[in-house]
């Protein structure tokens, strides 16, 4: 059981690799060098890596990934495609709080054009105008509080029913805040109609 073996019991297994040396090498074989220390592989990556650019060279790539990035976001406001949207305006809260937005009218949309009307009246010397402009201004300003009121007890009632477990952090002041835009300004471009509910 432990003894050694004997020269003819040797024998077969010489004449088996002596016959697999005179084959030719299969290509998917074995890379015959040894296989490079850890260390070694690591130290030739990190050169590798680490190799120095023109500085020039570098600046005008990053410019160019900036470019191609900027570029793909704004065709993506335009477009309301999620994969290249700001962090701001990414995920399903987000769109739903944007067409429920764009799908009514709000008073606050109109500020600007009211403000300019406004502005112009208060101008002009002649009587009441004046004072007149002055309860325009209170009247516009008492008409936005009430309407974002409004708006904000019917957002938050909505996205408590449709996202109950989604993080709804800021969604509210995202949907104030696009109101306050006019709906040819809004970005990302309105995807409902007025009055078609998200």
């Amino acid at each position: 059981m432990f003894r050694s073996r004997s020269k003819d019991e040797k024998a077969p297994t010489d004449q088996v690799t002596a016959d697999l040396s005179k084959q030719p090498r299969d290509p998917e074989a074995p890379k015959g060098r040894p296989t490079p220390k850890r260390s070694d592989a690591q130290s030739q990556r990190r050169r590798a890596q680490t190799a120095p650019l023109d500085r020039k060279d570098a600046m005008r790539r990053q410019r160019e990934a900036r470019r191609t990035d900027m570029a793909k976001q704004r065709e993506a406001l335009a477009t309301g495609d999620e994969r290249y949207l700001p962090a701001r305006d990414k995920g399903p809260v987000r769109r739903f709080v944007r067409d429920f937005v764009d799908s009514r009218f709000a008073v606050a949309e109109f500020f600007l054009p009211m403000a300019v009307v406004i502005l112009v009246l208060s101008m002009i010397r002649a009587g009441n105008l004046q004072q007149i402009s002055l309860v325009l201004w209170l009247g516009v300003i008492v008409m936005i509080v009430i309407d974002s009121i409004g708006l904000t007890i019917r957002l938050r009632k909505q996205l408590n029913e449709r996202f109950p477990n989604e993080p709804k952090r800021g969604a509210v002041a995202y949907g104030l805040m696009r109101t306050l835009q006019m709906r040819r300004l809004r970005l990302p471009k309105p995807q409902v109609k007025r009055g078609e509910r998200p």
